[in-house]
């Protein structure tokens, strides 16, 4: 039988098909939504970039980078306790606080050298907060240790080539090549003067030291290596700033002994000295002209 075609036909539309168009909708409102929010976040925040800083943000900005600095009922207590020990070779709390108030004082961040690994060599990191602090030390596996010990320490062997039986001959030979391999000024990385330290880091002979502290190395035998070359190298850096602050404080620890006194007053020099006792000595030293070749105003004559 033929269909009537005055017959009106009713289509129905499957249920899947309109959610279908629904959810492809939503989508679409979802996708134009999230364009939008993106494209005001990236405008919002290309428009503050450009606007200058306000001198309140400014300040915020600089209390903000500013390096913090260890509270003094902290240092104190540090100080109480590293002077406690029971080590006959320790410092003594005054000792210990005269280098830590200059520690303190120097330009920030501090530059920190120190010649010997002792028992002092974690309170000098932790009161050189957020400063640089080296240290210098003539037994390589005693320096692997502290720097396997504890990470934080910054710890370098040098080979040392001197005896403490040579101290005539080598100020000798310094004065001698004053004026060449031994002068006063120089970058000690390409020296062949004998009391200078010339194989440390390069960055070493980089930095402009704040502070350096000669307290090692060890011994006291005619054999061993004293501390000439370990005051001569200080004095030759503090004197060969390029920047930062022109003075350098140099403090000598053990300043009883002969080797100690003896090079302190030929490479640190007398007008130097700021004060002294029979274990530490400090002294202020200032950058130096290029060209000039004598360590002190008033040379000394040393008579082995």
């Amino acid at each position: 039988m033929k269909p009537n075609p005055n017959n009106t036909r009713l289509i129905l539309l499957h249920p899947y098909i309109q959610k279908q168009g629904t959810s492809s909708k939503i989508w679409l409102l979802a996708f134009l939504s999230f364009f939008t929010l993106t494209f005001l976040l990236v405008l919002v925040y290309y428009t503050r970039a450009s606007t200058p800083m306000t001198a309140s943000s400014t300040a915020a900005a600089v209390v903000s980078s500013a390096p913090s600095v260890l509270p003094t009922t902290v240092i104190n207590t540090l100080l109480y306790y590293a002077s406690k020990s029971n080590d006959s070779f320790h410092m003594s709390h005054s000792e210990l606080k005269t280098i830590s108030d200059v520690v303190r004082k120097c330009s920030t961040p501090c530059n920190f050298l120190i010649f010997g690994l002792t028992q002092e060599s974690l309170l000098w990191k932790a009161l050189n907060h957020n400063g640089r602090t080296v240290f210098i030390d003539e037994n390589r596996y005693y320096a692997a240790f502290i720097e396997e010990k504890h990470p934080e320490i910054d710890a370098y062997d040098v080979q040392y080539t001197t005896k403490i039986s040579e101290l005539g001959e080598l100020i000798g030979t310094v004065k001698e090549q004053i004026r060449n391999e031994c002068r006063p000024v120089q970058n000690l990385l390409f020296s062949e003067c004998r009391l200078g330290l010339n194989d440390l880091p390069n960055h070493v002979y980089e930095v402009d030291w704040d502070v350096i502290l000669v307290d090692g190395p060890r011994g006291d035998w005619p054999d061993a290596p004293g501390r000439m070359s370990a005051i001569y190298t200080a004095g030759v850096l503090a004197r060969s700033k390029k920047g930062g602050n022109p003075k350098t404080h140099v403090f000598v620890h053990d300043f009883y002994g002969e080797v100690q006194r003896v090079c302190s007053e030929e490479f640190l020099c007398t007008q130097n000295l700021v004060e002294a006792t029979d274990t530490l000595a400090h002294y202020v030293l200032e950058r130096m002209d290029p060209n000039c070749f004598q360590f002190c105003h008033n040379t000394t004559s040393f008579t082995s």
